[in-house]
C-alpha cells in the first residue's frame, strides 16, 4: 500500500532526519566527507526546514510504502522557486527516495504528484535541477519528457558542481 501525505510542522523531525538521510546515500560516494558535513548542517538545518515548510508556495510531500516512511518531494512556484525559469512554472526543488525503498516506483509517483499539483495551480511547465553526474535520475527525467534548457552552479560544501536545469512542457 502506497500513500502520499502533505507534510505539516509536526513532522519537521522525520522530514530532516529522511533528509539527511538520502542526500547522505545519494551523494556522499562522489564528495569529500568534509564537504558533505559542510552542505548537510547548512541545508537541513531544524530553523530552515521550518522556514521552508512555512512558505506559501512551497510545498513537501512524504510517501509511504506499506506505512514505512519512504521518500519526500518538495515543489515551489512564484517566489519561492530557486530560479526563474518561466513565470507560470512548478519547481520540483527535491524528490528523494530512501535505498531502502529504491526500484518500487516512488519515486515516479511523487513526480507524478508534482504534475498534478502543477496542473491544479494552472502551471504552463515543470522544471527542476539536476547534477550533471546523476546519470540514473537524468535518465529518469528525459524518458518522463524533460529536456535540457541551461545548467547552473550549486555548491556542495566548497566544491563547485554543475546542475542541469530541465523542463518540460505541461
Amino acid at each position: 500500500m502506497i500513500e502520499i501525505k502533505k507534510i505539516t510542522l509536526n513532522d519537521l523531525a522525520a522530514l530532516k532526519a529522511l533528509s539527511i538521510k538520502t542526500f547522505t546515500d545519494t551523494f556522499a560516494k562522489d564528495n569529500t566527507p568534509k564537504d558533505l558535513k559542510e552542505y548537510l548542517d547548512q541545508a537541513y538545518t531544524e530553523e530552515k526546514l521550518a522556514n521552508e515548510l512555512q512558505n506559501k508556495d512551497s510545498e513537501f510531500y512524504f510517501i509511504y510504502s506499506n506505512e514505512q516512511l519512504s521518500g519526500y518531494l518538495k515543489i515551489n512556484v512564484n517566489e519561492a522557486q530557486t530560479e526563474t525559469i518561466e513565470e507560470d512554472a512548478l519547481e520540483i526543488e527535491r524528490i528523494y527516495i530512501d535505498s531502502n525503498f529504491k526500484r518500487l516506483g516512488l519515486g515516479k509517483m511523487l513526480y507524478h504528484k508534482a504534475i498534478e499539483r502543477a496542473k491544479e495551480l494552472n502551471k504552463t511547465s515543470i522544471w527542476l535541477g539536476v547534477w550533471e553526474k546523476n546519470f540514473s535520475a537524468m535518465k529518469f527525467y528525459h524518458k518522463m519528457g524533460f529536456t535540457q534548457v541551461g545548467q547552473h552552479s550549486f555548491y556542495m560544501g566548497e566544491d563547485e558542481q554543475i546542475d542541469l536545469i530541465m523542463k518540460m512542457a505541461l
